[in-house]
Formats: structure tokens, C-alpha cells, sequence
């Protein structure tokens, strides 16, 4: 139930822009205390009810938030069939064109693989990503699952785990699926700052519950406004799916997108927070 991916060909992909610099004597960078996280499903880059293909859309409005760190789910790594429909699908995997020339290290952990490609989680990231691994937390039946867990070089700080999380639609599932992200929390430094964000599905608010009792996690909607919040559906948001934990961090000014153009560039509205280290 439990699977490390261990061959990164195929399940895990990951890439740093920066280049190796000379070996020349260099002030170290200045320490990093603030980080701008944003979440957002791509639901694979189609409007709600996939009537519309806007990913050039998304990434102009991904890009006018200048996050440091995005957490991508449902993001497609390769689709053949998409690929000679459209004639504005990316030549490239759609987080590498998200990432474009803003974002100068990503990862990519495949999660759901069908006959035209896959899809999966990824992150998107300033700083360079020092480690990363994607965890397997499909329980039974077609529904896959994972948890794309990035170690970074953030200035300042010995290392910033960050995971980006997409969990099942059935409750029993779920419940299984926070056990297993628990017991990767119980893996890492107690003092090392972590960032979990993603797409819970946790609209009972159960998961949700079992967190807050453990590993000294807050979540930065509930913290800031009592609950989490409000993003499903992206038009009528009723659910509270999305999240953004926080660990040795605190958060600070944390924001729905919920005007336009979000409300028609997924089904979920992102979120926004100012993470403090």
C-alpha cells in the first residue's frame, strides 16, 4: 500500500534550470525567511466540465502571482491523443511549460497512467530541489494517488520539505492515505520547516481533524479564519478541499483567488499564502 518509487525514469521526474557556477569565492546568498506558496489543481488544464483547453491562460495567471513555490495536482506529464487535438497543446510536459523560464526547478511524480499518458502532482520552485520522491498512496480500484515529497535548498535553512498532496474521493481511502502522509511527517527532522498543500478532498473535514492532533501542524486558512477554505467548485465554491499545512513555519496572509480569471481556469480555486520561516 505503501510504494517509494524508486525508478525516477518512470515515475518521478524532476530538473534544475541553474547551471554549475565556476569555482570562484562567493558571499553566500542572503537567508530566506519569507516564501509566497500557491495551490492550485490544474484539473489538466481544461475549464470545469473540460469544455475549454486554457493552460496558456492558467500559466499567465500562475506567473502574475510570483509565487516561490506552486504545488501542481493533476497536472499531465504526456498525452498523445491531446497533443494532435489541440493546437495549442505544449511541445513540453504541461509543468515544464507552466514552469517555463519563472520557475527554474521542478518535479513531477506520475501518478495516474492511461493508454494516451499520465497525470500526476508537481512543484514548481525557485530554490533549487535538492531531493524529491513520490510516494504511492493508491489504496484499491482505478483511483491513483500520490504524494510528491521535495527536499530544497531554501537560503538559511539546512533543508525545507515540501509536499504536494492529492488525495482519494472516498472517505475510507483518505483516512488510510493521512496515515501514510503522517508516517512520511514522522520520517523528517522535528526542527525542519515543512509545506504541505494540495488537493485534500477532504470535504467532511475528518482529515482534516486528525491533522490538526498531530506532527504540530496548523493549517493557514483555519488559523487566520477558523476554517479552511471555501474552494469547490471554482464558480460556487461550497467545499473546502484544498489545503495549506504548515510546520515549524508560520503563515501569513493567506488569500482565495476567487475573482477572474481564476473562477474559469479549473474547477478549484487556488489559494495563496506568505509562509514565514
Amino acid at each position: 500500500m505503501h510504494k517509494q518509487t524508486a525508478d525516477k525514469g518512470a515515475n518521478v521526474a524532476s530538473h534544475s534550470k541553474q547551471q554549475a557556477a565556476e569555482s570562484v569565492p562567493v558571499d553566500p546568498p542572503a537567508a530566506i525567511h519569507r516564501l509566497r506558496v500557491l495551490t492550485v489543481n490544474t484539473h489538466k488544464g481544461f475549464t470545469a466540465l473540460n469544455r475549454r483547453f486554457i493552460l496558456p491562460e492558467l500559466r499567465e495567471a500562475v506567473r502574475s502571482t510570483s509565487a516561490d513555490l506552486v504545488f501542481l495536482q493533476e497536472v499531465v506529464g504526456e498525452h498523445d491523443r491531446h497533443s494532435s487535438r489541440f493546437n495549442d497543446w505544449p511541445q513540453t510536459s504541461q509543468y515544464e511549460f507552466l514552469a517555463d523560464s519563472m520557475w527554474s526547478d521542478f518535479a513531477y511524480g506520475r501518478n495516474a497512467v492511461y493508454p494516451n499518458g499520465h497525470h500526476g502532482n508537481a512543484l514548481l520552485s525557485k530554490y533549487p530541489i535538492r531531493e524529491y520522491r513520490n510516494l504511492d498512496v493508491s489504496i484499491t480500484g482505478p483511483e491513483r494517488r500520490g504524494l510528491l515529497h521535495c527536499v530544497l535548498d531554501v537560503p538559511g535553512h539546512t533543508e525545507v520539505h515540501a509536499i504536494c498532496v492529492h488525495l482519494s474521493l472516498l472517505e475510507s481511502h483518505r483516512q488510510l492515505q493521512l496515515q501514510l502522509l503522517c508516517q512520511l511527517l514522522e520520517s523528517l527532522p522535528d526542527d525542519a520547516p515543512v509545506i504541505i498543500a494540495g488537493d485534500f478532498n477532504d470535504w467532511q473535514l475528518q482529515g482534516n481533524a486528525a491533522l490538526a492532533r498531530r506532527h504540530y501542524l496548523h493549517e493557514a486558512f483555519e488559523r487566520h479564519h477558523g476554517r479552511p477554505a471555501k474552494t469547490y467548485p471554482a464558480r460556487f465554491p461550497l467545499l473546502r478541499l484544498d489545503r495549506v499545512y504548515l510546520r515549524n513555519a508560520n503563515s501569513h496572509q493567506p488569500r482565495i483567488l476567487g475573482s477572474k480569471p481564476w473562477t474559469h481556469l479549473s474547477d478549484h480555486l487556488p489559494l495563496a499564502v506568505e509562509v514565514h520561516l
